[in-house]
């Protein structure tokens, strides 16, 4: 965690970052639109649609799918920053399990049986991340094993590992445009962010509404390009439901309890949790407040309860998002009254098939140009954390493999992961989570030089 001659150095900077602290106080009007921001700024509906083309759902249960994950994603997030961590913190659907969720579902026989036995081991696996929480065990396992050197290196390979995705999987593959076109969205959103940056800090005041709203005027400028391209397709918002019902327990899913499929999903969640832990830091880092063991603790109390209340819904495992942390530093706003704004836009979109289908109309290029920022962003933040620390030649290889290893990862060919052993398939899926365990491990095994 970091140390306080880290904290002390990054005092001037962060307190430059940032223009409104995590208890201040804004505005309804204002909470309201800049939790929009951080919501806009986050693809939520990708892991449920995701899973849902991987696993065959019919049209209508994935739907019910993406209801039930913006709703969950919601009510975590606002317990999770009202009630446990108290940092301004967004949950949200995690991609680590995706792969545990497909392989559960198909080895349970598929259909209603396979969805019950991912849902119960899903509520099996939060019930014991609720428990580390508050028995304090993951505490102390931070404080063991993560020093401010392992916790940088864990803050940079968060934003570099996303690099690779945004740029690929958002830009340069994004459906529905050529990748000319791809290339050009992402650029204008990106520069439009930068400039509404740069006016905020030029102009200080005057510029200041600038810089908070950068997001937001980045993706609505991004989404006029496209439609000036032709590309920004509306059909799916016209035809959408102002307001739909999601998904109730036991009477449109249930549960059943699969002993390996229970330790399958226990192993996603350890996983999740060394990802997860990245988050924090990076969060921590961009509002300048070392996170104390009480919160760690509440933190994973509240991960627990979020991904517990997932399960309830009939969604996936939720955690916490770097990406919220790049959009802080950016907008310099860490205010907990936008994040809590930010839960019930999940809430209202869970209800209303026409706003999720509004954010999900944007096209992924244009949040592509916003989201590298972005992950740049919480790149350089690991930096920060590590710049006051003696790199020697442990320290060299404790930062330097952990970022091989995310990048190898990063684009390991698919073909080759889903031919290794299903518990190797989870690890080395999750890039982040494995750099951090063997930055952890580098740190404790490798011994100390002058």
């Amino acid at each position: 965690m970091e140390t306080q001659h880290n904290k002390l150095a990054n005092d001037k900077m962060n307190t430059q970052q940032l223009t409104v602290l995590p208890d201040e106080k804004v505005s309804i009007g204002q909470s309201v639109l800049l939790g929009l921001q951080h919501v806009m700024a986050m693809d939520v509906y990708v892991v449920p649609f995701l899973i849902a083309m991987l696993i065959g759902l019919q049209s209508g249960q994935s739907s019910a799918l993406i209801q039930s994950t913006f709703i969950a994603a919601g009510i975590a997030t606002i317990i999770q920053t009202h009630f446990c961590m108290k940092l301004p913190i967004a949950q949200g659907p995690s991609y680590v399990p995706i792969g545990a969720i497909v392989g559960i579902y198909a080895a349970s026989g598929s259909g209603d049986l396979g969805w019950s036995t991912v849902l119960g081991a899903s509520l099996v696996g939060a019930i014991l991340v609720i428990i580390l929480g508050y028995t304090g065990i993951f505490n102390k396992i931070v404080k063991t094993f993560i020093p401010p050197i392992v916790g940088g290196t864990i803050i940079f390979v968060v934003g570099l590992s996303l690099m690779p995705v945004g740029l690929s999987n958002n830009i340069f593959n994004a459906a529905g445009a050529s990748i000319n076109q791809n290339i050009n969205l992402a650029l204008t959103s990106a520069i439009v962010l930068i400039i509404c940056v740069m006016l905020g800090s030029v102009f200080n005041k005057k510029g200041r509404v600038f810089r908070i709203a950068s997001v937001i005027i980045a993706l609505i400028v991004g989404c006029i390009a496209a439609n000036i391209m032709g590309v920004l397709d509306l059909s799916a918002v016209s035809q959408a439901k102002w307001f739909s019902m999601p998904q109730i327990p036991f009477a449109d899913f249930s549960f059943t309890f699969n002993f390996s499929a229970i330790i399958t999903m226990v192993i996603i969640y350890i996983v999740l949790m060394a990802e997860t832990t990245g988050t924090w830091f990076a969060v921590s880092n961009a509002i300048d407040k070392p996170l104390t063991d009480k919160q760690i603790n509440r933190g994973v109390i509240g991960e627990g309860i979020g991904c517990f209340i997932a399960s309830l819904l009939g969604s996936t495992p939720v955690t916490g998002y770097s990406t919220n942390a790049g959009v802080i530093s950016i907008t310099g706003i860490a205010s907990r009254r936008v994040f809590i704004a930010a839960g019930f836009w999940f809430i209202l979109f869970g209800f209303s098939g026409k706003l999720a289908a509004l954010i999900s109309a944007i096209p992924s290029a244009v949040i592509g140009g916003v989201f590298v920022i972005v992950c740049g962003i919480i790149a350089i933040s690991g930096l920060q954390v590590m710049k006051n620390e003696s790199i020697g030649e442990k320290e060299m290889y404790v930062i330097a493999v952990p970022v091989i290893l995310t990048l190898a990862l990063t684009l390991l060919p698919k073909d080759f992961l889903y031919s290794l052993p299903t518990t190797v398939q989870y690890l080395f899926g999750s890039p982040i989570a494995t750099a951090a365990i063997v930055a952890i491990l580098l740190n404790k095994v490798l011994p100390s030089t002058k």
